[in-house]
């Protein structure tokens, strides 16, 4: 099969020709039809998690999937071959499975049926980056009436953020360039870093701070507009940043998402996207030999929304 991998231990990425993976017990085997591509992939590629959890390679990158199941382990019973599926490749010791090929092994709790409106393209979009926005709105407990800004709102994870605490009643501010598109998606105010310093911009505009931080954005605490939270405000964050310490000194709540995008997260999300209740915001579509500049377009900050590799047949 082909598939985008880093063939050893300090390589770079590349595309070529690996064996199917073997289904195994509690694991999917599928034919993947689409994969979405997220910033940890870069991570991964970039052997940042190396010290962290044991590799084992030729190490394929991807975590997120849509397609048709192939075969199933034993015990596995929620799906059979033929369904058509999405799912994620949880972060389990060794990493070394992946999406990004013709075919991918998955483990069965992270696998659940696409509702059939919802085309693989959009189900492949959906699994990590939708769960770890509900759960980082989930950490916050947004509530209506409450004004929440999401920081780093122009990728996958913030294009859901923004539209959970909408739904929530919430007053959404979102960091990014692309008020058009954030305004649809349910901002009220849309702030652009390159205007000055996002805590004094969102200040202005509400000066008792809001009500609470979903921070998707920075790698040091200067990066974090902590000062736009009022006291006794919570913020969820996916980065090492901002730090409990620094929460605690600002008089605010601080919690660390891990992300769990199992079937029972996914499953209800990829129904409110059938239903139209939540969108799978794609901004690029791209073939398997292009994945590349997909990951580089995400690592330089360039990636509205979700971008999403199909694999041709």
């Amino acid at each position: 099969m082909r598939a985008l991998h880093v063939p050893a231990a300090g390589e770079s990425p590349r595309i070529g020709d690996l064996e199917i993976p073997a289904v195994t017990e509690g694991t999917v085997l599928i034919r993947v039809l689409a994969a979405g591509l997220n910033p940890l992939d870069n991570a991964i590629a970039a052997g940042a998690l190396a010290a962290l959890m044991p590799h084992a390679y030729p190490l394929v990158l991807g975590r997120d999937a849509a397609g048709v199941v192939e075969a199933v382990g034993a015990g596995v019973d929620h799906v059979k071959p033929g369904d058509e599926v999405l799912g994620h490749v949880t972060l389990t010791p060794p990493i070394q499975a992946g999406t990004l090929a013709e075919y991918a092994l998955l483990p069965a709790v992270a696998v659940t049926p696409k509702p059939a409106t919802l085309d693989f393209v959009q189900a492949a979009a959906l699994p990590l980056a939708a769960a770890a926005a509900a759960q980082a709105v989930d950490a916050i407990d947004a509530r209506p009436g409450q004004t929440v800004l999401v920081s780093g709102a122009s990728g996958g994870i913030g294009s859901f953020a923004v539209q959970l605490l909408a739904a929530r009643g919430a007053t959404v501010v979102a960091t990014g360039r692309d008020a058009g598109r954030l305004t649809r998606l349910g901002a009220t105010t849309v702030v652009d870093r390159a205007a000055g310093p996002v805590d004094e911009q969102v200040l202005a505009a509400y000066p008792g701070g809001v009500d609470a931080l979903v921070t998707l954005f920075g790698r040091a605490e200067a990066d974090v507009p902590l000062a736009a939270v009022r006291r006794g405000g919570k913020v969820s964050t996916l980065a090492q940043v901002p730090s409990g310490d620094a929460g605690t000194a600002a008089g605010i709540t601080v919690t660390k998402i891990m992300t769990k995008a199992v079937g029972t997260v996914t499953g209800p999300l990829a129904e409110q996207a059938a239903a139209g209740t939540l969108t799978v915001d794609v901004g690029a579509v791209l073939p398997l030999d292009q994945a590349l500049d997909g990951l580089a377009a995400i690592a330089a900050g360039r990636a509205q929304g979700k971008t999403v590799v199909t694999l041709d047949r």
